[in-house]
């Protein structure tokens, strides 16, 4: 009797640990979604210091996955028209964090010893840190699709709008002219204490240059 309830308690305790990684599995992880709470993360920053999306609790957080190579990325940002949102939400106290997922010897990539220069100085950016994720592992929990690829975490931790940085999916400046900026009409929202009217676009730009 002892023998038989010894093994099945070997046979459970192996299903829970079996249950229990797959429950850790990044297979197993759910994608991130618009109302839900904003993916956990630490990340190196472009000076090598660690960033947690914890430590801003209490602000309004804007990821923007960027590429400075990339046509459509490069439509926002020799217009003006980045840099002017990001100094706007600066000035409400929002916290922009840029985030390079391009993978060694892809398009974009960057090191720590050119990130600043490349990605926040020639453009002159107004960002708060450069994230650095070239093994892709923050852009694939957030599923970063494109750059830009924007969202917003509110002050409570809560995922409030996900998608493309306007409704003009081309990479051409004119277009620009009497577009909707998603993110600053979501920005807007936040600050009037409203719900975000659209939480969810379809974000366009060049594909994220994960490691293939």
């Amino acid at each position: 009797m002892n023998t038989k309830m010894t093994a099945m308690r070997r046979i459970l305790i192996s299903a829970g640990v079996a249950a229990a990684v797959v429950a850790l599995s990044p297979a197993a992880v759910a994608a991130p979604a618009a109302g839900q709470p904003a993916p956990a993360f630490t990340a190196t920053d472009a000076s090598g210091q660690k960033v947690s999306l914890d430590q801003y609790r209490g602000k309004t957080v804007v990821l923007e996955w960027t590429n400075h190579d990339c046509p459509y990325v490069k439509k926002h940002y020799d217009s003006g028209s980045m840099q002017a949102l990001q100094k706007e939400a600066a000035g409400n106290g929002v916290v922009w964090l840029q985030v390079v997922s391009s993978a060694p010897g892809q398009q974009g990539y960057v090191t720590t010893a050119n990130a600043d220069k490349l990605v926040v100085k020639d453009r002159n950016a107004s960002v708060t840190r450069l994230l650095l994720d070239p093994a892709g592992t923050l852009g694939h929990q957030y599923a970063a699709k494109t750059t830009p690829h924007m969202y917003i975490v509110d002050a409570t931790g809560k995922l409030v709008y996900m998608g493309g940085i306007d409704d003009k999916p081309t990479s051409r400046q004119a277009d620009l002219q009497g577009a909707k900026n998603y993110v600053r009409a979501a920005l807007t929202d936040i600050a009037a204490g409203r719900a975000v009217a659209t939480p969810v676009s379809q974000p366009y730009g060049c594909s994220v240059k994960y490691a293939s």
